[in-house]
Formats: C-alpha cells, structure tokens, sequence
C-alpha cells in the first residue's frame, strides 16, 4: 500500500465528505471507521478515486501513513474522541499530529493537548464548519494547535478549505491559536449563527403576523434583500425555503413543519463561557433561550387558550391602530425591517466578537478578529457579504474593543434606530414575541448609554447586604446606614 499523506477516522457523512474533498484535491488519504462494513461501502461509492485508499484496523492505518503521521478524527464530540485517543497514542510516536475535527468543547481540546504535548506528539482542536457541503467542497477551517503543526498543516488546509475575496482565492482558513482556541472560536461562530438565525426568524414573524404576508410574497421581499448589505447564506436560504410547497397537501412548506427546534449544544456553550467571563451576550442567549421555549408546544398550546382573548385587548389598547395597513405602510414597515435585521446582525456580531476578543485575554490566544473574520467569508454558515466590513472595520481601528465602535457601522446603527424601535414597539403592542430584535437593541441602547441604572443596583446591594458602592464625585468604596 502507498505511504498516506493523510489518515482520516470516521466515515459518518462529514468524515466521508472530508475525506472525499482531500482526495478531490490530491492529497493520499487513508480512510478508517469503526465498523469494516462501513469502510467497505465509502470505497464501494467512492474507491475510484486513486487518491483514496482504506484501513480495517488501527494498526494498519498508522503503520500506512509517511511520517510525522497526520490524522483527523471525524467522531462523536465528548467520551468517544478520549477513547479514540486512548486506543490511537500507543501506536504513535513523537512528533506525530492527531487532529479533532469535531464539535468538542473547547476545555476538552486545551485538557487534550496538554496530555499530547507530555507524549511529545501535537494535538489540533480545528473547527469545521460549512455542514455535508461544506465539508465536501470546501469548508470554513479553525485549527487551534502549535505554530510548528500549524505550519505542517497548512497547505493542505488551505488545499481543501473554502475560498473567498474578489479573487475567489483566498482560503478560508488561518492560525487560530493554541489549544482549545480553534474550537473555541467555532464555539462562539455557531452561537452567532443562532442569533442570526432566530433575527430572521423574528423578522418572519413580523411579516407573517403583523403584516399578514404570505409566503411567496415574504420569498420576494428576502431575494431582494439578499441584494445588498444582508446579502448572506442564511437570508438566502431564507428566501428559498419561503418558496417551497408541501407535496403532500399544497401548502407552503414552511406551514407544515413544526415549531420545534432543536440544538446540539454550541450556542449554549457560548453562553455558559460569556456569563463565566462576564461578557453581555443577550442576543446570543436568548436565540437559544427561544429553542428552549421552543420545546414547550404543549404549554403553548394549552396557554393560547387561557389568554384566547388577550389579542382584542391588546388591539383596543393600541391606541386605535387599525389592523391592516395601506401598501405604503407595509413598505415603509418592510424598510424598518430590513434596517432592523442589519442593525440587529451588527449587535449580535459585536457581541460574538466581544466575548472572543475577552476569551483570547483570559486564555493566552492573541485571537486576531480581522483574520477570524475573512475566513468566516464563505464555507461556513454565517458566510455573508457583511462579514468583507467586519474584517476591514477590526483591520482599521486596530485594538477596536467591540464593533460597535466601528466608524463604518455606526453610521448604519443610527440610520436603524428609529425604524427598529418602531419594529421593536409594533411588535409588543400585537403580542408577538420577538426576542432577538428587542435584546440586540436594549443592548444597543444600554451600550451607548453613559449613565445607566446599576446606581440603584449599587445602593439596592449594599442596603440589604453592605456590600459597599462607588460614587461619581471621589475615589473609593462606601457604605451607609440606610435605616437610620
């Protein structure tokens, strides 16, 4: 058998796409799973190709691959990639790089390659991100490791990685940082890609609720949009799902599925590190928040009856707002919309942003948001024309501590803010709930609000608990007797 560039273990759909994609661009990879079964159907579908060869044991995967042995384990996150490495590093030897191409948590990667480095061997936490297509065509990579294995890695990463710029050349993938910083980062790209996801969602809701749009008519309106400054993967699917029927009754496709959504644990991750460092995630958080209320269908069922006549109050009570709108209204409220759902993006990236630019501070990783960015640029799932602004915006203002600092998208958060407090305001007189728009912009709001409300938390936690406070006027810690 021919000395491997590459072993690759585990042929669930997105090891055989990863695996496929390193064959596609000629680079000798020696596939492995589990099961023989398995291994014997990838090459029956795909063994044609000459740069794909196949081991049924361990033993015979390592002893076919040039040295120092490079090998991406594609498996299930959490005890199985432990295991894997249990049964990998007897056969190994110093200097040879075990990569984790999974969704682990990012604590599990900094624990892991720690325990390599005693073995003298190197481990890499690399985030993939792009899904089945992604990984078959070209995904958004994040290797977090040593420089030194990031060097020997990195033609072919950036052989099989997504390509972006004007050029349509440059590769999607760059040095992360060292240990668990690759999936961390990939961590917190997939709590951004919940808050987008759950803006447009509240946008849909909008449209359909208050505005009464059906679905071909929300398509057009997200095709458009798809045009300029929201011009995305996601607002593109968006568009394309609205379009679709249900083979079964006729009905729009987005009618017949449930209102359940699952997770898988990423976006909760995110949150649980932000509130660990401190850092205000609100949109992030409450987009997962929203898959956890998601859940309750029954509740939700059972409570649309005993609130059965809040509409027509909140109706009255809307200070005589009529129910329909003329087609101007409608238009103008679909510009707030879309002014809205940029402004909203803009916050929700500020906060993703923010939370890698503290984690990078606490864990050692000189994170450099400008490149993050650039290869967030396509592959992945959050892959949009806005993110070219976001990596020229920390590329400019060098040291930039959240993006809503940027020069260039301030001006659009104060283009927004009117028409998003009209969307925000319009959507609570109608009960609807939409609560990824109404956090970004509280946190838009309390951001750039110099004097807030945590004085009355200050004096609220020292009159029951003496815990002190500040004051505007001098330096130092107080405390006084409020009964007295």
């Amino acid at each position: 058998m021919q000395k491997a560039k590459i072993g690759l273990i585990g042929l669930a759909v997105m090891g055989a796409n990863l695996a496929r994609n390193l064959a596609n661009n000629n680079i000798q990879t020696l596939v492995f799973n589990r099961t023989a079964a398995k291994t014997e159907q990838f090459m029956r579908d795909f063994g044609s190709n000459p740069c794909l060869q196949a081991a049924y044991s361990m033993e015979e995967l390592v002893q076919n691959l040039e040295r120092p042995r490079k090998i991406i384990m594609m498996i299930q996150a959490g005890p199985a990639v432990d295991a894997m490495l249990d049964t990998l590093t007897p056969l190994l030897e110093s200097g040879d790089i075990v990569i984790d191409g999974g969704n682990s948590y990012f604590e599990d990667t900094r624990r892991r390659s720690a325990k390599l480095a005693e073995l003298g061997m190197e481990f890499v936490g690399m985030g993939v991100s792009g899904g089945e297509e992604g990984a078959l065509n070209g995904p958004s990579l994040m290797p977090g490791c040593s420089r030194k294995a990031y060097v020997q890695l990195e033609p072919m990463l950036q052989a099989i990685s997504a390509k972006a710029g004007e050029s349509g050349k440059e590769p999607c993938v760059t040095y992360i940082g060292t240990d668990g910083a690759g999936h961390y980062v990939k961590m917190v790209h997939n709590g951004i890609e919940y808050a987008d996801m759950q803006l447009i969602a509240d946008v849909y809701t909008i449209m359909r609720q208050v505005l009464g749009l059906e679905p071909e008519e929300m398509a057009k309106v997200w095709d458009e949009w798809n045009k300029g400054e929201l011009s995305s993967y996601l607002v593109e699917i968006t568009a394309n799902i609205l379009k679709k029927k249900d083979a079964e009754t006729g009905k729009a496709m987005v009618d017949v599925i449930l209102d359940v959504a699952k997770q898988k644990g990423t976006g909760r991750w995110t949150s649980m590190s932000a509130l660990e460092l401190g850092v205000a995630t609100p949109t992030i958080t409450e987009a997962v928040f929203a898959r956890n209320m998601s859940v309750y269908k029954e509740e939700r069922i059972a409570l649309e009856k005993v609130y059965a006549d809040l509409p027509e109050a909140l109706e009255a009570a809307a200070c005589c707002r009529k129910a329909a709108f003329t087609e101007e209204e409608k238009a103008q409220m679909l510009e707030d919309l879309r002014n809205t759902l940029y402004a909203a993006k803009i916050c929700a990236y500020a906060q993703g942003f923010n939370l890698l630019g503290t984690a990078s501070e606490t864990y050692g990783w000189d994170l450099q948001m400008d490149k993050i960015s650039k290869i967030w640029r396509n592959g992945c799932i959050i892959r949009a024309r806005f993110l070219d602004d976001v990596s020229d915006s920390f590329a400019k203002q060098a040291g930039m501590k959240n993006l809503l600092f940027s020069d260039f998208f301030a001006e659009a958060l104060k283009k927004a803010r009117a028409g998003w407090g009209r969307v925000v305001a319009l959507a609570a007189e109608r009960g609807v709930s939409v609560v990824a728009l109404s956090s970004a912009l509280s946190y838009f709001d309390a951001y750039r609000t110099a004097n807030g409300n945590a004085n009355m938390l200050q004096a609220q936690r020292d009159y029951f608990g003496a815990h002190t406070y500040q004051r505007v006027d001098k330096e130092g810690s107080f405390h006084r007797e409020w009964t007295e």
